[in-house]
């Protein structure tokens, strides 16, 4: 063949690969391959690499999806895939917010709440007087109890609360103060931590027992100003009711706690005698264990009308609960009490023997006549006759008499035949002195 043929037939076969790679370029397939380009260069075996060569490098941690091959399945795949993207921010729901901002406000409203209450800024120096005595050895919540019962501050918790913030619990001093009501606890304290001279006062001493019959004269004689009967009819400080009283009690009778006051010697009137006095009841009454009372359906005026009785029949300490077992086992077995000093209440006869027309007296507190307590209490009792009444002894006891020449003892029997006999004892020693009482005997 020619050459010019030759060149001919080159670039018609040109020709026809250009248009060849053009319509493969339209299609965006590969171009076929040139057949005047020089021949790929096999690719050489890989060498082996000797025993003692380092280890190769570990496969390089892919950084993100984007670097992942496709197809590729991880352990935990499914679990990762449900895993929200760190890099796209998570939305809070409103309702979470909100919780928590009203959370944050009740915690923010309680903690004002309490340190208003324990600081009382709109509170001062109080107003009107208030004579407070505070008894030694008393703790700085007895303290704001007293407080608190005498309207001094608002409440004796944030009192003690205030006082131990302050660093005043333990100088807190005993005496009698004048004080003001409405005070702030700041304010009390700071008259009750005060180095002063305490203010003169009278004392006022009130034995177990007596009515307010009796304890009026006894009052009177001590300086107290006033009339003792009219202000023992009741008292803001505590109501009877609360106690079980029925309706128709009429007097503070049994709540008039027996004990040694002392008064402003300035204005020692009966009004704050009672005051006090039923204010340190009710201290000394939220002591006593009720529990057993209460399982005998007796009810906190029934112990204490039941320990004024205790009260005017017993001398001694050891004898209360032994006497509260006998009315105990009475009342339970419908038996009258039988207690002479329930008569005595009623007819005001303390000293003398009791007439036959006094024993015979019509009074539903002749316990003689009639079955059951009296309808109140007939004096005012001291807290041992108080526990006693609320928690007798155990015992079968159903009888008692006073034991001759025993210093106020008496004797007890279960039945009514070791009662005759005891009282045949102190029948014959009576009249062995002339009429005279034998719980006492003269020496020799």
């Amino acid at each position: 063949m020619s050459d010019q043929s030759r060149r001919s037939e080159e670039q018609r076969e040109a020709a026809r690969l250009e248009r060849e790679r053009k319509r493969a370029a339209d299609r965006g397939e590969p171009a076929p391959p040139d057949p005047a380009a020089p021949p790929a260069q096999p690719t050489p075996p890989p060498q082996t690499a000797p025993e003692t060569a380092q280890p190769p490098p570990p496969p390089r941690k892919l950084a993100s999806s984007a670097e992942r091959p496709s197809g590729t399945v991880r352990p935990g795949a499914a679990t990762a895939a449900a895993a929200p993207d760190p890099a796209t921010p998570r939305r809070r729901s409103p309702g979470r917010h909100a919780l928590l901002f009203g959370l944050v406000a009740l915690v923010v409203v309680a903690v004002l709440s309490v340190a208003n209450a324990v600081i009382e800024p709109f509170k001062g120096d109080g107003a009107g007087s208030v004579a407070v005595k505070i008894p030694a050895g008393v703790n700085a919540g007895d303290v704001g109890s007293i407080l608190a019962d005498r309207d001094v501050v608002a409440s004796a918790f944030f009192f003690e609360l205030r006082a131990t913030l302050g660093g005043e619990r333990g100088n807190l001093r005993a005496g009698v103060y004048r004080l003001r009501k409405g005070m702030s606890n700041g304010a009390a304290l700071a008259v009750l931590t005060e180095v002063k001279t305490a203010a003169p006062v009278i004392k006022v001493v009130l034995p177990e027992g007596p009515a307010r019959s009796e304890i009026a004269p006894v009052v009177k004689k001590q300086g107290v100003s006033g009339s003792y009967i009219s202000a023992s009819v009741s008292s803001t400080k505590l109501n009877p009711r609360s106690y079980g009283a029925p309706a128709n009690v009429k007097s503070l009778e049994g709540f008039l706690f027996p004990a040694t006051y002392e008064l402003l010697k300035e204005s020692p009137t009966a009004r704050r005698l009672v005051d006090d006095q039923v204010v340190a009841f009710k201290r000394n009454f939220a002591s006593v264990d009720m529990s057993y009372a209460k399982k005998k359906n007796l009810t906190a005026f029934d112990v204490v009308t039941l320990a004024s009785i205790i009260e005017r029949e017993v001398s001694l300490d050891r004898e209360r609960a032994l006497v509260a077992a006998v009315f105990y086992n009475r009342l339970r077995q419908s038996i009258s009490l039988g207690a002479d000093a329930t008569t005595r209440f009623a007819v005001n006869n303390w000293s003398k023997p009791l007439t036959v027309s006094q024993l015979n007296s019509p009074s539903k507190y002749n316990t003689r006549r009639f079955t059951g307590l009296p309808p109140g209490p007939i004096g005012n009792p001291g807290l041992a006759s108080i526990k006693a009444a609320a928690k007798p002894a155990k015992s079968d006891y159903l009888f008692f008499v006073v034991a001759p020449c025993r210093n106020g003892g008496h004797s007890f029997a279960k039945t009514d035949a070791e009662f005759q006999k005891l009282k045949t004892i102190y029948d014959n020693k009576r009249a062995a002195l002339g009429g005279k009482d034998p719980s006492r005997c003269p020496k020799g």
